[in-house]
């Protein structure tokens, strides 16, 4: 089992989440990065904010790690202290109903997970606004909590009832079966997201509303890619200046939903040369089609956690089951089991998540350089000026600990991305574009 376990797992998982999924890298590209590998001067930062930079990569590397290893050992001591199988109690004392039973299990299990996760939580938004990276108010960042509180319950509640219904009817097979409905519910969350879920949290208008100079640009640039369609009505403008000082842009949603979102943050404070090209890299997840890969990426991944994490969480209750006072798999306390089992596999998976992502915006960053060209006097200097001003804003460490960097990045550093901008000019002579012909 040991080793169809590992076959598994290495056969399927790990080529997904290499280079292979896409074209190799051109010549061009191949020698752009050999140099950017060798160049720490395309982003640096004046000594007081890399001191800043210095003490937030600190921190920042100490709540990652801490948060995830606080996590796996307060879910450990809560079954070694029997708060688990003593929530099951309440439960069940309260109602015979298996939905009440549920749902008042549940709430004990995220008030708890949120109680133990508030310090960090408090102080990472301390630190986010003593650097000017936050200018979100506490009774903002506490209503944002109770938000995300009440979509874990409600949602949370109804996935925690399905799973232990397939537990029942499917005792040996109950992890295959929870892909199914797990996988209609990745894809009906991307569908809602934009417009169910974000505008819980921020708001939106459409980008034509207020910056229809800016819409026209991008149109442009929309103009340049081949088979694309973004039409204005998918261009928005999130008021992030609400709640952050730092910039971003992404693509989200599936099929009608799909949009690129700008922050209002990056207008004012990037240039008009900067705002197309980080646009253009946005629209390369489109043209590469990066949101359906990651979809396909999710299922595999999913699937593999989920064979690992029963046959862990099977072992666990054999082992430790009579001492953590839980009977059977169907047993509700049996949740806190399952939860820890998928935390382990979720930290230690992490390099190969984020190796994934870190292609994939690799290639929307070539991508997002050649758009541009023509459009932009000079693509090169744009686009190391952009990743300069992201992560100057961000007080972005630009020495990075490559181990770190391995584990915790889903983007190339910004040292990197600014250094590969500067050196990959495709349309040089001699030299050839990956996706646009010259």
């Amino acid at each position: 089992m040991r080793l169809r376990t590992l076959l598994l797992f290495l056969l399927v998982l790990l080529p997904l989440s290499s280079a292979a999924v896409y074209a190799a890298p051109t010549p061009t590209e191949a020698a752009a990065i050999a140099a950017a590998e060798n160049d720490h001067t395309a982003y640096t930062l004046a000594p007081d904010p890399l001191i800043k930079a210095q003490h937030l990569y600190s921190v920042r590397t100490l709540t990652h790690f801490g948060g995830a290893l606080w996590g796996i050992v307060t879910l450990f001591l809560i079954l070694q202290l029997g708060i688990a199988a003593r929530f099951r109690n309440v439960a069940v004392n309260l109602s015979k109903s298996r939905w009440a039973q549920c749902f008042i299990f549940f709430f004990e299990f995220v008030v708890l997970s949120t109680l133990l996760d508030l310090p960090l939580g408090l102080y990472e938004q301390h630190v986010s606004l003593q650097y000017g990276l936050s200018v979100q108010s506490w009774p903002s960042w506490f209503g944002d909590l109770a938000k995300s509180f009440a979509l874990t319950y409600i949602l949370g509640g109804l996935g925690v009832m399905l799973l232990f219904f397939l537990i029942r009817k499917f005792p040996r097979r109950w992890w295959l079966w929870l892909w199914f409905p797990t996988m209609a519910f990745v894809l009906l969350g991307i569908f809602i997201t934009p417009y169910v879920i974000d505008p819980l949290f921020n708001r939106f208008e459409p980008l034509e509303q207020s910056n229809p100079a800016l819409v026209a640009q991008l149109e442009r640039v929309v103009a340049r890619g081949e088979g694309i369609h973004i039409p204005p009505d998918r261009m928005f403008l999130m008021k992030a200046s609400d709640k952050v000082t730092t910039l971003n842009a992404y693509v989200t949603g599936f099929g009608a939903s799909k949009r690129v979102v700008v922050w209002d943050t990056s207008i004012a404070k990037g240039t008009p040369d900067e705002i197309l090209f980080i646009f253009g890299h946005e629209m390369g997840h489109y043209v590469l089609g990066h949101i359906v890969q990651g979809i396909l990426f999710s299922f595999v991944f999913i699937l593999v956690a989920f064979f690992l994490g029963f046959h862990l969480f099977q072992f666990l209750l054999r082992r430790y089951g009579r001492q953590w006072r839980i009977p059977s798999q169907d047993h509700w306390a049996a949740l806190y089991v399952f939860v820890l089992v998928l935390s382990v596999i979720g930290f230690l998976s992490e390099p190969i998540q984020n190796s994934f992502t870190r292609t994939q915006e690799h290639a929307a960053d070539v991508y997002g350089e050649e758009v541009v060209h023509g459009i932009v006097a000079d693509p090169q200097a744009t686009g190391q000026a952009g990743f300069d001003l992201l992560g100057e804003n961000a007080f972005v460490y630009p020495y990075p600990n490559s181990l770190v960097e391995f584990w915790t990045g889903s983007h190339p550093p910004i040292w990197f991305r600014a250094a590969f901008a500067k050196h990959y000019n495709p349309w040089a002579p001699g030299a050839s574009p990956k996706y646009f012909k010259k």
